[in-house]
């Protein structure tokens, strides 16, 4: 593969400005790699990006965004021998310092060392340059090589999966049999419909607010869609559940009031996962979850392996991800394409930039 000298990049250059511009192309370190972008995602992390609202992220004008690419290797630094030239890789965005107290058992999405340089912690287009580039650097330990039955258009949602398995898998994993409800049918939401499917739940109901997410949710496996502008999601959730409520609720949604929603369609005895942000503080009554023994859990990211996880379902055929993808642009576009994404022009899904 020939590697130029430039490329094209996207800089943010302050809140609200980003600007396509020629870059050299990085080098990889010890242990690090080069990939040729194939496609970046974008999401809600990126918007906060954008508008320079998310903490420790690197300077205004130096600064790539982009942390759901894929792509195929084209070059290897110092002592990378797990992979060759021509490999089409995912990523995992967190790439931990290895030898903090959460790193060394594994939790290296809450890496201790998160942002600080020289430490070697890396999140990929968050705490360093990312993949809204024709070109990308990234540790070997944060990329998995993908077999070639999965395409790039799967692979840039292969992270978005991996976010739902660690937080199905930080609260325990085992739900074949038991009710699910997974509130919010946005890309999150939708591949983790897939998995919970996939991990033999009795019942996967999805919970949202617009008709085209949630009708793609039954496409992908929702065994009931719940339109929470027509109905009231807890009364149903509950009808569906024969009264007693859901044994898992799953909140990838982000709106202020769903949490207390969560509780009250929570079984007692269930459990609560967050996998979302929030716009702000929020309110709900931690005294009824008290009351209903319901345990609750929060997960950041991508971590514990799940991303190789997430790979072997997407090469099994058990993951669709190229489904979510609804709109692409070339990477000179970036700033109409983040136009789309906030103002939701055409029902995107999951926009990607294509160098």
């Amino acid at each position: 593969m020939t590697i130029p000298d430039m490329m094209r990049a996207a800089v943010l250059f302050g809140p609200g400005d980003i600007r396509v511009v020629d870059r050299p192309v990085p080098k990889p370190g010890p242990h690090q790699v080069l990939v040729r972008v194939a496609m970046c995602g974008t999401c809600a992390t990126d918007l906060k990006i954008f508008d320079g609202h998310f903490p420790q992220t690197p300077p205004f004008g130096e600064f790539t965004p982009g942390h759901e690419w894929t792509g195929t290797v084209a070059d290897l630094g110092e002592g990378v021998d797990e992979l060759a030239p021509g490999d089409k890789v995912c990523i995992e965005v967190h790439a931990g310092c290895g030898r903090c107290d959460n790193c060394v058992v594994g939790r290296y999405t809450a890496c201790l060392n998160y942002a600080r340089p020289g430490k070697g912690q890396r999140a990929s287009g968050i705490t360093v340059d990312g993949g809204f580039a024709e070109y990308a650097v990234h540790d070997v330990k944060a990329l998995y090589k993908m077999p070639e039955t999965v395409s790039f258009e799967d692979a840039v949602l292969i992270t978005t999966a991996g976010t739902g398995l660690y937080g199905i898998d930080v609260a325990g994993g085992y739900m074949a049999g038991q009710d699910v409800v997974v509130v919010g049918p946005g890309p999150i939401g939708l591949m983790t419909v897939q998995l919970c499917t996939q991990l033999a739940a009795r019942r996967v109901i999805l919970v949202g607010t617009r008709e085209s997410r949630l009708r793609l949710g039954a496409e992908l496996g929702a065994d009931e869609i719940v339109n929470a502008r027509e109905v009231d999601p807890v009364a149903r959730v509950r009808e569906l559940t024969g009264g007693d409520g859901a044994d898992w609720v799953i909140e990838s949604s982000g709106g202020p009031s769903v949490p207390e929603q969560c509780v009250q369609m929570t079984k007692r005895g269930g459990r609560i996962v967050f996998v979302a942000f929030y716009p702000g503080p929020i309110t709900f009554d931690l005294s009824a979850a008290v009351r209903s023994d319901i345990t609750m859990y929060t997960s950041r990211g991508e971590g514990g392996n799940n991303v190789k996880r997430a790979v072997a379902m997407a090469a099994a055929g058990k993951l669709r991800g190229a489904r979510l993808v609804s709109h692409r642009f070339d990477l000179a576009d970036i700033a109409e394409a983040f136009r789309v994404v906030r103002e939701r022009d055409g029902d995107p899904m999951k926009v990607v930039l294509v160098p």
